[in-house]
C-alpha cells in the first residue's frame, strides 16, 4: 500500500475548540487550551502519523475582527495556510447560533479549492435540534465535502473524522520521522505552555495583553533542563496581577508550568519566570517580530 500525506488546515471563529480538536487527533499536547478567545496566535502544526499516512495539521489562530497590529497578524496567519493544504476542516461550535462571524469565515472559503470538511463540535452539551439547525444552514450555503458531528473533548467520532482526511490525502512522502508531534522548537512550547497558565489563572483584563518567551534554556545534565521565561504585559496594573499578592500568582503560575514542561519533555524542570512590561507592545512592529509573531 503506498503512503499518503498532506497539510489539513484547521480554521473556525475564536474559541470553538481548534486547538483541543489538534491535541486530541496528534494524542499529544502541541496547542495550548483556554476558554479565553484568540488562544493561539501563531499557526502551529501538529503530526500524526500512522503506518501508511501522515497528516500534517495546522492550528490556525482563530479569525475574527482585528482590533491592533496583533489581530491583524493573526488573521494572516489564519488565511495564508489555506491555499497550500490538501484539505480544510472548519469547526464550528454546535452551541452557538450562527452569524456574521461565520458568514464572513464562509466568505474566504469561496477561494479555496481544497475539500472542506465541516466538522460540528461540543456535540457533548449541545441538542440535537442545535445540531440539526447548525448543519441545515451551513448545507445552505456551502458545498463541502461532508459534514462529521464531533466532542474534540471527548473523542468522539474523531476516528470518522481521521478516515475522512486520509480518503482525500494523495500519495506523497513522510515529511516527518517517526516520533514527531510538531514541527516547533522546544522553546516555543513550553512559552506556551506558560502563557497558557497565565490564561488560565489571571483576571480577564490580562490574557490578551500578554506575550510569553523563553530567554535561556539549558541542559543541566541528561535528565534536567534549566529554563529562564518571560511574561510581557503591557501594563504595570497587569503585571502586579501576575506577580499577585507576596508573590503568590507568579508562584503557581511557575508550578503549573513547570510541571507540565516536565510531563512533556520528560526531564526535571528548573523554571524560572520574570514579568516585564511593555507598554502598547501588539502594536509595535519591531516587538511584535521579536516575539516571533511576524
Amino acid at each position: 500500500m503506498s503512503f499518503k500525506s498532506g497539510f489539513v488546515a484547521i480554521i473556525g471563529r475564536p474559541n470553538v475548540g481548534k486547538s483541543t480538536l489538534m491535541n486530541a487527533l496528534i494524542k499529544q499536547k502541541v496547542a495550548i487550551v483556554s476558554d479565553k478567545v484568540q488562544t493561539t496566535r501563531n499557526k502551529i502544526q501538529g503530526i500524526y502519523t500512522d503506518e501508511h499516512n501522515q497528516i500534517i495539521f495546522i492550528d490556525t489562530p482563530g479569525i475574527h475582527k482585528a482590533f491592533h497590529e496583533l489581530g491583524k497578524i493573526m488573521n494572516k496567519e489564519a488565511f495564508s495556510s489555506l491555499n497550500d493544504c490538501e484539505a480544510v476542516i472548519l469547526l464550528v461550535d454546535a452551541t452557538k447560533k450562527f452569524g456574521k462571524g461565520d458568514e464572513f469565515v464562509l466568505s474566504i472559503l469561496e477561494k479555496v479549492e481544497a475539500p472542506v470538511f465541516l466538522v460540528i463540535n461540543k456535540v457533548d452539551i449541545s441538542t440535537k435540534e442545535d445540531i440539526n439547525e447548525l448543519t441545515n444552514k451551513y448545507k445552505d450555503l456551502y458545498n463541502f465535502k461532508d459534514i462529521i458531528i464531533i466532542s474534540a473533548k471527548d473523542g468522539y467520532n474523531l476516528d470518522t473524522l481521521l478516515n475522512n482526511i486520509k480518503e482525500v490525502l494523495p500519495n506523497g512522502p513522510k515529511y516527518y520521522p517517526d516520533g514527531y508531534y510538531s514541527d516547533h522548537p522546544e522553546s516555543f512550547i513550553m512559552a506556551e505552555i506558560i502563557r497558557e497558565k497565565v490564561l488560565l489563572l489571571t483576571e480577564e483584563e490580562v490574557p490578551h495583553s500578554v506575550a510569553t518567551y523563553i530567554e535561556r534554556m539549558e541542559n543541566i545534565d541528561e535528565e534536567s533542563i534549566e529554563i529562564s521565561a518571560v511574561i510581557v504585559v503591557e501594563r504595570n496594573s497587569q503585571k502586579g496581577i501576575i506577580i499577585g499578592k507576596d508573590g503568590a500568582m507568579i508562584k503557581k503560575i511557575r508550578q503549573l508550568a513547570q510541571r507540565e514542561i516536565k510531563k512533556i519533555f520528560d526531564s526535571k524542570v528548573r523554571l524560572e519566570i520574570f514579568v516585564r512590561v511593555e507598554k502598547n507592545w501588539r502594536n509595535k512592529h519591531i516587538y511584535l517580530k521579536e516575539l516571533g509573531y511576524k
